[in-house]
């Protein structure tokens, strides 16, 4: 199972401050840990939304709004990409994140290409994606 471990912004990610070199390197060990453990799959920190746009789809018409956006609470600092055997797994995982100071963290499944068997049943969709995942991960090798 995969899971997306997101990273909530706060007003210090937001106003683009960066964490001590202690937190870094707090993190840095976790993150060993993480892929000595076959778990970590990717993991970025990201920019503030200031730095960012979003795209609002309205039929054919496309809306493009600049950062900063007003909202932290619904905005993400950074995230990995986990994979593990379960939720529970992940969940435990997390507990030994070195964060502090109400730091929020949200734990989300992906989708596998099987979950989408009900909506796909000549698995011709499956199919596709299958082959797009092999392609991304071949061009990753390079």
């Amino acid at each position: 199972m995969r899971f997306m471990v997101i990273v909530k912004a706060d007003r210090d990610s937001e106003a683009g401050k960066l964490p001590s070199a202690e937190i870094l390197e707090k993190m840095g060990k976790f993150n060993e840990e993480l892929v000595k453990a076959g778990v970590m799959l990717a993991g970025e920190g990201l920019q503030p939304s200031s730095k960012g746009v979003r795209v609002r789809f309205e039929g054919k018409k496309r809306t493009v709004t600049d950062g900063p956006f007003a909202e932290t609470k619904e905005l993400i600092a950074g995230f990995w990409l986990w994979q593990v055997k379960s939720r529970e797994e992940a969940i435990e995982w997390l507990k030994r994140a070195p964060f502090d100071g109400g730091t929020e963290v949200e734990i989300r499944q992906v989708y596998e290409t099987a979950d989408f068997a009900p909506v796909d049943p000549t698995g011709k969709i499956r199919q596709q994606e299958d082959d797009l995942r092999r392609k991304v991960e071949a061009q990753q090798r390079r």
